[in-house]
């Protein structure tokens, strides 16, 4: 078995190539689910579709993106791990490149919608923390902010390459490449993610050897054990606030600047090109910062981290719309504080998940805690696009939403963040 001779070779632990395997899953896939936003105005072009049908087809995929999270946690303790990653890449790969020959808006709804929407949520955040919970006892902050991060760099890493291919060959390779880029992990998937660290006759890295086996979790359905954990959880304050909050996240990142920054610059005379580039660099900026919020919580009090982030992200968006006036360095600074801070609130997010829920119960919590980042993500996607066609610019969205950066910051100082003991279905 190639984990096995890996394994037996390396200097260091197992535990940090599953983090590389993972890190690329969700960097490819987080690159897969952001290619429309470079493809509404060649689709809106070339099949007479207007912007609010298209961009109700991506608030769809926003919406099921984190909808599909607790459900995806549940299916892998169900299923197995190893399982539902694949089967999820396979059905993306799949319908990505059926995506091509598309003809009709339905099509759209049900490609982008429906199937890259439920396929990514399936190997997105909360992949993420079932892999750290899975495979970390020490350094379990770094290991999700390197993962975090990689989810959305890949969101805006790739997009400068894929509006170019949109402007020099049109929307069809675009469809093609990130098709490539999601069949392309599925191998390694297959030989070098082991469903856990018994299987490879390894303890989690940080853990004692002496430590007892937490045990597997029960073979419960997947629906019924995601529910179950809702139920239980929707009874803690806590799981309130961290909804929220995490609502706030999702709806001044993905759902507002993720789908609206490009036209956003086309507005002050900005290509599609240039506006990506900056996207870019706020990616970039999102791997350091959001690697060095791990770091932080691992270390630091992670409300107080966390109201350090939304308040930092609330005045960028309420600076955003006075930045474009201010020539080269105006957007300058934008992009390097809200790049920073562009997911940097989900390990701290995370840690308060664990601290209250529990490692075995938090991974299904976190799940419905992005279902609210990405019902977030999409009432901004839609709420945008209406209050654009409604005044005719995006200042005053912006300010709003910049506005409910500052409410989240007040939010998660009130989160208590103690450990509680709830019990798992059985």
């Amino acid at each position: 078995m190639p984990t096995r001779l890996l394994r037996s070779r390396l200097p260091f632990h197992y535990a940090w190539v599953v983090l590389g395997v993972t890190f690329l899953v969700m960097l490819i896939t987080a690159g897969t689910r952001a290619a429309p936003s470079v493809m509404l105005v060649p689709l809106e072009h070339a099949f007479g579709w207007n912007l609010a049908s298209i961009s109700g087809a991506l608030s769809l995929n926003l919406a099921l993106f984190g909808l599909m999270g607790p459900f995806a946690a549940a299916t892998m303790q169900h299923f197995g791990l190893r399982k539902t990653v694949l089967g999820a890449l396979v059905v993306l790969a799949l319908a990505v490149a059926a995506s091509s020959l598309m003809r009709h808006n339905w099509q759209m709804w049900l490609i982008w919608g429906l199937i890259v929407g439920t396929t990514t949520g399936a190997t997105a955040m909360t992949l993420g923390a079932v892999i750290v919970n899975r495979w970390f006892v020490a350094r379990r902050g770094l290991a999700m902010g390197l993962l975090t991060a990689s989810s959305a760099t890949g969101q805006l890493v790739f997009l400068p390459v894929l509006a170019y291919i949109v402007e020099h060959a049109g929307w069809r390779p675009v469809i093609w490449t990130v098709a490539c880029g999601a069949a392309v992990v599925i191998p390694l998937v297959y030989f070098f993610l082991p469903e856990q660290p018994a299987s490879v006759g390894l303890r989690r890295f940080g853990e004692p050897a002496d430590a007892a086996d937490a045990g597997s979790a029960p073979k419960t359905n997947p629906v019924a054990m995601a529910f179950g954990a809702l139920g239980r959880a929707v009874k803690v304050r806590d799981f309130w606030l961290l909804f929220f909050s995490f609502f706030i996240c999702g709806a001044t990142t993905n759902g507002f600047i993720g789908t609206f920054f490009i036209a956003m610059c086309g507005d002050h005379g900005l290509s599609a090109v240039q506006g990506a580039s900056i996207l870019a660099t706020m990616g970039a900026l999102d791997l350091v910062g959001t690697t060095m919020s791990g770091w932080l919580s691992d270390r630091y009090n992670s409300r107080v981290l966390l109201f350090s982030y939304y308040a930092l992200r609330g005045l960028a968006l309420i600076y955003l719309p006075y930045s474009f006036g201010l020539g080269p360095l105006g957007l300058s600074v934008f992009a390097l504080f809200y790049g920073l801070d562009w997911v940097a609130t989900v390990p701290p997010t995370v840690r308060l998940t664990n601290d209250v829920f529990g490692s075995r119960e938090a991974p299904i919590v976190f799940g419905w805690i992005v279902a609210g980042h990405q019902i977030g993500a999409a009432f901004a996607a839609l709420t945008g696009g209406l209050l654009r066609s409604s005044f005719g610019s995006y200042t005053v969205s912006t300010i709003a939403f910049g506005a409910l950066g500052l409410v989240a910051a007040v939010l998660v100082l009130r989160i208590r963040g103690s450990a509680r003991h709830l019990a798992v279905a059985g």
